[in-house]
C-alpha cells in the first residue's frame, strides 16, 4: 500500500481552522489574561514583604509574560485584539475586589484565600487554551508546537504553586495560622 501525499488527489485533509470562532476564543482568553495579570499584581501589592509575595512573584512575572505570548500567537495568526474584551477583563477584575469578604477596615486573609482560587482557576483555564492551541498546531504551521509544550508546562507548574499557597492560606484564614 502507497502513502498519498497531503497535495495528491484524494488525500484527505484536515479541516482549516475556523479563524473567526478562533479568534472570538482567543480574545476571550487575552480577556482572562488581562484580569488574571492584574489580579495576580494586586495580591503582590497586598501582601508585600511577606513570604507569600516571595512565592507569588515569580508567577506574577510569568503570568504576565503568559499574557505577552497570547498577544504574540494572536499576532502570527492574524487575529485581531478585541480592545472590549481586554477592557471588560479589567472591569471583571476591579469588580471582584469589591467583595465582602468579614472585614471592613482592613484586609481580611479571606480575600487572600478568594484570591489564589481564583488566579488557580484561571492558570486552569489559561492551560485549556494553550492545549486547544497544541491540539491545532497538528494542522497549522504558524503554531509552534514546542513553545506550546513550553507553556502548558509552566502552566501546570504555576497551577501546583497556586494550589500549594492556597492550601496554606486554609490554615491562615480559617485556623489562624
Amino acid at each position: 500500500m502507497t502513502e498519498q501525499r497531503a497535495d495528491s488527489p484524494g488525500a484527505e485533509r484536515a479541516p482549516a481552522t475556523d479563524m473567526s470562532l478562533l479568534g472570538i476564543y482567543l480574545n476571550d482568553h487575552l480577556a482572562g489574561a488581562t484580569a488574571g495579570t492584574a489580579r495576580v499584581r494586586y495580591l503582590l501589592r497586598s501582601c508585600g514583604g511577606s513570604a507569600l509575595a516571595d512565592a507569588l512573584a515569580p508567577v506574577a512575572d510569568e503570568i504576565a509574560d503568559d499574557r505577552t505570548a497570547l498577544l504574540h500567537l494572536m499576532r502570527r495568526l492574524d487575529v485581531q485584539v478585541r480592545r472590549y474584551k481586554v477592557y471588560a477583563g479589567r472591569a471583571a477584575e476591579q469588580v471582584g475586589r469589591l467583595k465582602s469578604n468579614g472585614s471592613l477596615v482592613r484586609r481580611s486573609p479571606l480575600s487572600t484565600l478568594w484570591e489564589l482560587e481564583a488566579l488557580a482557576l484561571g492558570v486552569e483555564g489559561k492551560l485549556a487554551g494553550w492545549e486547544t492551541l497544541h491540539d491545532l498546531a497538528a494542522t497549522d504551521e504558524r503554531l509552534d508546537r514546542r513553545q506550546l509544550d513550553e507553556l502548558i508546562e509552566r502552566a501546570r507548574r504555576q497551577h501546583a504553586t497556586l494550589e500549594a499557597l492556597r492550601h496554606r492560606q486554609v490554615e491562615v484564614a480559617f485556623r489562624g495560622g
